[in-house]
């Protein structure tokens, strides 16, 4: 299997992570915010969600791929058990602490903001996510090894040769248009903690996989046909804001979510795949923002939405108050505070070659 570094898809994971905490910082400023336990200003901005309906339909799909393809690239040097283990160590760990000690802090905070008595109870919250991708782990390992076992084998061959054409991609899109005929989900982006989510979930990770074992057709193709996935992918979202108020009928919306993310797959690997020293410390830094990001985001909304300053300001300055607050926490508090590390999804020790570079750079400082 190759050793390539594949540069787009970690700026395709960052670049996710960072439009999650916009979106959610937008459903603050929505009416219905506290129907699904946000804290809710008192002055809305109803057309931030406009964009968010755009993205909405693609937005957690795209990471369940990448997160898909990810573990294409963790298996390459390990058997199944080290796999395992690793996936343990960066996934259910991490969930779990969530669950015990993250996720329950975002809650605090909306009871303190609405003066309400203050109770705790573990929940997933915003890191079902994991949840998801550790079951999706355990149910498709025994198949991916088979498939690691046959690189060479014909499924291989076919599978390319179907990447190789424009509609192969498009191919793919026909199961989520299934899995949304049989799931019904009551609205299309309602993907956490519910059977639409873990499913859609289910089938963008398996093929987030396949895609990159098929070798560079499918990426060769994405890549040539990337305007055409766009371009369908807004004519179908023009067609969704028009004449069905932003909520089509769900096998629309599943078409149009692979055609944007084919299409973002087609740009990042012709413009985003490229060593870049940003890249290293935001591909690093991406995991343990998802997981704080929640209570950080609410802290900045009780200490800012009560100020007299016009809304769309509120809303800026919530934005920059959570992008500051994360990198300060993972900068001088997780990074920097050994035990820490693997609470957050980060390595529990250097290699070699990592202790070498910062050895080197040291060095270099000195």
């Amino acid at each position: 299997m190759t050793s390539e570094r594949r540069h787009d898809i970690d700026w395709l994971r960052v670049i996710a992570i960072g439009l999650l905490l916009i979106y959610h910082i937008a459903i603050i400023f929505q009416p219905w915010a506290l129907f699904i336990g946000f804290i809710k200003s008192n002055e809305a901005i109803e057309a931030l969600w406009t964009p968010m309906t755009m993205l909405n339909v693609w937005r957690i799909p795209l990471l369940f791929y990448v997160s898909g393809m990810g573990l294409y690239f963790a298996m390459r040097k390990r058997n199944w058990k080290q796999l395992l283990l690793e996936r343990t160590k960066r996934i259910l760990l991490p969930f779990t602490f969530g669950i015990l000690a993250i996720a329950p802090l975002h809650m605090f905070i909306f009871q303190k903001y609405y003066n309400m008595t203050l109770g705790y109870y573990p929940h997933q919250g915003h890191l079902w996510f994991l949840g998801n991708i550790f079951v999706y782990v355990l149910l498709l390992l025994p198949l991916y090894y088979y498939l690691k076992k046959h690189k060479n084998g014909k499924f291989k061959r076919f599978l390319s040769a179907v990447m190789s054409h424009p509609s192969g991609p498009l191919l793919i899109s026909l199961f989520f248009v299934i899995e949304v005929l049989l799931i019904k989900p009551q609205q299309f982006a309602m993907y956490a903690q519910t059977w639409h989510g873990f499913f859609n979930g289910f089938l963008a990770f398996f093929f987030g996989f396949l895609f990159v074992y098929s070798g560079k057709t499918f990426w060769q193709t994405v890549l040539k046909w990337r305007w055409l996935y766009t371009g369908l992918a807004i004519s179908l979202y023009g067609i969704r804001f028009v004449l069905f108020a932003t909520e089509a009928p769900g096998y629309l919306m599943a078409i149009e979510s692979n055609f944007w993310i084919f299409g973002v797959f087609g740009f990042g690997y012709k413009y985003l795949n490229k060593p870049n020293k940003t890249l290293s410390y935001l591909s690093q830094a991406a995991y343990p923002v998802y997981i704080i990001h929640m209570f950080v985001l609410y802290a900045g909304a009780m200490l800012i939405l009560p100020l007299k300053i016009p809304i769309l300001l509120k809303f800026i300055t919530i934005v920059a108050f959570t992008g500051l607050a994360c990198y300060v926490i993972y900068e001088f508090i997780i990074r920097r505070i050994g035990f820490l590390k693997p609470l957050f999804g980060l390595k529990w020790k250097f290699n070699k070659r990592e202790r070498q570079k910062l050895e080197d750079n040291r060095i270099q400082k000195n």
